[in-house]
């Protein structure tokens, strides 16, 4: 879970089963290179991506919480035109070939590879 406010990731045991209320999850990761994270996704080394909506970085992490690597996405996306904090949603692209990414600039779906 992105944890917008308070710029970390969180895990929440069995959330697809669970019948009980686990409060705000267990913090796999916090500050850092966390700016505002809103889009989560799963690459397919196990490594948690993480787009940020307040510097436009892309953040990836280790599911044991390390922050390895921050790429900036913002000056990449469509020339260069796309500023900080507008980057919203991220999928991994089929085969790992890329991250769709979600422009919320022009509300436009953009593939990065």
């Amino acid at each position: 879970m992105a944890d917008t406010l308070s710029n970390r990731i969180a895990a929440i045991p069995n959330a697809v089963f669970r019948f009980t209320d686990d409060g705000t999850g267990r913090t796999v990761t916090a500050g850092g290179s966390l700016n505002g994270p809103l889009g989560l996704a799963i690459a397919p080394n196990g490594d948690i991506l993480t787009a940020n909506a307040g510097d436009g970085n892309l953040v990836e992490t280790t599911p044991f919480g390390k922050q390895i690597a921050t790429v900036p996405i913002a000056d990449t996306v469509n020339g260069g035109t796309l500023p900080g904090g507008s980057l919203f949603g991220l999928a991994v692209a089929p085969s790992g070939a890329g991250v769709y990414l979600v422009d919320d600039t022009n509300n436009q779906l953009v593939l990065q590879h």
